[in-house]
């Protein structure tokens, strides 16, 4: 028995197209929300959430809608190629809202910025330049003051400029003070920002109208996409095939990312670029993976085949297929405290992934895309030692070993700021994927092994329910924080994945140690 790697690596398509969008929607989505239209990094927390909110109802409810389908074109096909398309057009519109936005906030003379401003100040002057910088003058001189500017620079320019990583402020006292570039120019353009959109929300209503429609049509497919696999291949063969569809999926991922190094969109000084051109190619490469996955699948005819093929080898059934026994008292304990250190793990990465590209650009003035490269890097080599070792020591072991490597990689990164090392944060962000890749590959099977033959899937679901409630909690609550100082993203990540090393401790079940795999190729099968 032989698995077919070129049919395999069609039906990834699929899921290459799914990483390499939700890559891009993690990316940039923050950005436009905080830049262009001056959301605070909670409502944007809450705007990125929806993603995960809309997942607990959508992914389940398409699933079993795919299950059901009879199409000539197979039961997952039509679910790809509707959502696909839908989801590319509106990500599409997205930048085109994106660019009317835009418009708003180019070209704009200093005294009109600074005026705006001021009124903003006297509302709210946390979200401004902090009354002792003024030094006494009226608000909007000392802010053409801050920025050195001509009276017809375009707003645009202005904000640009590679000087503002450090802005000579007043003098005080015969010296210079000196502030850095998140302190003032962020607060103040982010602030103008909203003054536009609370002046005409016809555009951000539209943009968070067009993202339900693109966040709607990739849960659409996202199930199905998943299914197709095991779907058209035999159960022995779908470690190694789910290893291939992995791989798609990072490919995805780091093609977005190789894409933001070629447009810039990490380049701190491109805060209030036009997204139109990079969405268009990340969206016609959505599609194009479409076109070759629509000419070259054939998923009712695989389909058919593996049930064949499944039928010769005639597998023995499991013993007690359809039990549901009951968990001792031990046993339900572990599995709380493992379901309570998924979620508390998940809290700490997940604010992370949804505000580093904000974070990087307005803490650290550091393109954020070749470091999640390397963190994805990190994470895909790493897979194959991390298997050998747990089948060595234990799962609940190694788990805790990514766990320490996390909060390390976190606690470290607190520390950095403009002007820091790059290779650091990179060498950082590599040891938080390796990290994060020892958790992931073993945290699923940990709770699974508690189930029962007939009760995987429920306890799959309570993988998954812990999870993505986290998801759902995280960029809202971090976001909370960052407002408040926008220095928090990685204490406020460390502090969460530090207390699921505590919860980790008390778990005393499921920690199996993996049988060794047949073929290196399956340590790249991650649940």
């Amino acid at each position: 028995m032989k698995l077919n790697y070129k049919r395999t690596l069609l039906v990834g398509l699929a899921f290459f197209l799914i990483c390499l969008f939700w890559q891009a929607y993690d990316n940039t989505i923050p950005l436009i929300l905080t830049n262009k239209f001056g959301m605070s990094q909670t409502w944007s927390g809450l705007i990125m959430a929806l993603d995960n909110i809309l997942a607990l109802f959508l992914l389940p409810l398409f699933g079993a809608l795919s299950d059901k389908c009879k199409s000539k074109w197979g039961k997952r096909t039509p679910f790809i190629a509707i959502g696909t398309v839908v989801a590319a057009v509106a990500f599409i519109s997205l930048s085109l809202v994106d660019a009317k936005q835009l418009v708003k906030l180019e070209n704009v003379t200093p005294d009109k910025y600074a005026e705006s401003l001021s009124v903003i100040y006297d509302a709210n002057p946390q979200i401004s330049v902090p009354a002792e910088a003024t030094d006494g003058k009226n608000f909007a001189d000392a802010l053409k003051d801050v920025f050195s500017i001509e009276e017809k620079q375009p707003l645009q320019e202005i904000i640009s400029k590679e000087k503002f990583a450090s802005i000579e402020m007043f003098e005080e006292d015969g010296k210079t003070v000196t502030d850095d570039y998140t302190k003032y120019v962020i607060p103040s353009r982010n602030a103008y920002a909203w003054q536009q959109t609370a002046k005409s929300p016809v555009t951000l209503v539209f943009f968070i109208a067009l993202l339900l429609v693109v966040l709607v049509s990739m849960g659409v497919f996202r199930s199905p996409a998943v299914a197709l696999m095991p779907d058209v291949t035999v159960k022995p063969l779908r470690s190694k095939a789910n290893a291939i569809i992995n791989l798609m999926g990072s490919f995805g991922g780091i093609t977005v990312l190789v894409l933001g190094i070629i447009f810039k969109t990490g380049n701190a000084k491109n805060a209030l670029m036009s997204y139109t051109t990079f969405f268009s190619v990340c969206a016609g490469i959505m599609l194009l993976a479409l076109v070759i996955f629509l000419l070259t699948v054939r998923e009712p005819k695989w389909a058919r085949e593996m049930e064949e093929e499944s039928k010769k080898l005639e597998p023995e059934k499991e013993a007690d297929e359809s039990g549901d026994k009951k968990l001792s008292p031990a046993e339900r304990r572990s599995l709380i405290f493992i379901l309570l250190s998924v979620a508390l793990w998940y809290m700490g990465y997940n604010a992370v992934t949804s505000k580093y590209s904000v974070y990087a650009g307005s803490i650290l003035n550091m393109d954020y895309n070749m470091t999640l490269i390397i963190a994805q890097a990190a994470a895909i080599i790493s897979y194959l030692p991390i298997g050998i070792i747990s089948s060595k020591i234990g799962r609940k072991k190694t788990i805790l070993a990514g766990v320490i490597m996390l909060t390390v990689a976190f606690g470290s990164a607190a520390f950095m700021r403009a002007g820091s090392p790059v290779m650091l944060m990179n060498a950082l962000f590599a040891l938080a994927g390796i990290g994060w890749a020892t958790i992931n590959v073993n945290s699923y099977p940990m709770v699974v092994e508690l189930a029962r033959g007939g009760n995987v899937g429920k306890y799959t679901g309570y993988y998954y329910t812990a999870s993505m409630a986290a998801q759902v909690v995280t960029p809202v609550l971090s976001g909370i924080f960052l407002d408040i100082r926008f220095t928090t993203l990685f204490p406020y990540a460390t502090l969460f994945v530090a207390l699921a090393f505590v919860t980790m401790l008390f778990v005393k079940h499921g920690d199996n140690r993996p049988e060794k795999k047949k073929s290196k190729l399956e340590y790249l099968d991650v649940d």
